[in-house]
């Protein structure tokens, strides 16, 4: 039997909770506003490829530690960039240490490690935490590189 594990996530533009899949197509939208949702869940090992690689939004991979003082830093810095870029990506977060196989996948050597990926592929790669500005920044530059490579 197949059950859809789902996260609960606040509306930022009516305050609604809203029930959202971890792992489906498109891009979440509020069930009373309409307005997009920001999309943030966790995945592991066992999800990764469900959750993050089959993504059709481009993906935002936080790569942390629960010990690492810097990932508790940029954790609230990304999850402003998942709201401020709602509906335009996805927010994936992985412990490493609870998830070796991708640790040793996307070669982690300091957390926080984040990536941009596009179905699968990363197109942009950075270790460290920064503020949300210039998180989203990079974000919005990967995206549009991405945009002008698959045109032309």
């Amino acid at each position: 039997m197949n059950t859809t594990r789902t996260t609960t996530v606040t509306c930022p533009n009516c305050g609604r909770g809203n029930r959202i899949p971890v792992a489906a197509e498109g891009r979440p939208r509020c069930g009373h506003c309409k307005q997009p949702l920001p999309w943030v869940v966790d995945a592991g090992d066992g999800d990764f490829a469900e959750v993050a690689d089959n993504a059709t939004v481009p993906v935002v991979v936080d790569l942390w530690a629960t010990w690492c003082g810097p990932c508790r830093m940029v954790s609230p810095a990304l999850e402003q960039v998942a709201r401020d870029l709602a509906g335009q990506i996805k927010l994936v977060k992985v412990d490493v240490d609870q998830n070796p196989r991708l640790s040793r996948r996307f070669e982690v050597q300091a957390v926080p490690t984040l990536l941009v990926l596009d179905r699968g592929e990363t197109l942009a790669r950075q270790a460290g935490a920064a503020p949300a500005p210039v998180l989203r920044s990079w974000v919005e530059q990967a995206v549009a590189g991405r945009q002008t490579t698959a045109g032309g």
